[in-house]
């Protein structure tokens, strides 16, 4: 039997920074901040922060913040 996934979407919020690369923050998972060492790091260190936040979550028996 195929195995049925939510899809969550998140905004995410991209800041340079003036050493270069970029800070990324998501208002819907409070506290969770990223960077990268240019775009496509920090989109990627992003995928991987929301991952890891929603995992905890999951483990520790909270519930999975939506995006609003």
């Amino acid at each position: 039997m195929p195995r049925k996934e939510k899809v969550l979407s998140y905004t995410a919020i991209f800041w340079p920074l003036e050493n270069g690369g970029y800070m990324v923050t998501m208002p819907a998972l409070a506290g969770l901040v990223t960077d990268g060492v240019d775009f496509e790091d920090a989109l990627e260190m992003a995928k991987d922060a929301i991952q890891g936040h929603i995992e905890a979550s999951a483990a520790l028996g909270e519930p999975i913040p939506w995006a609003t």
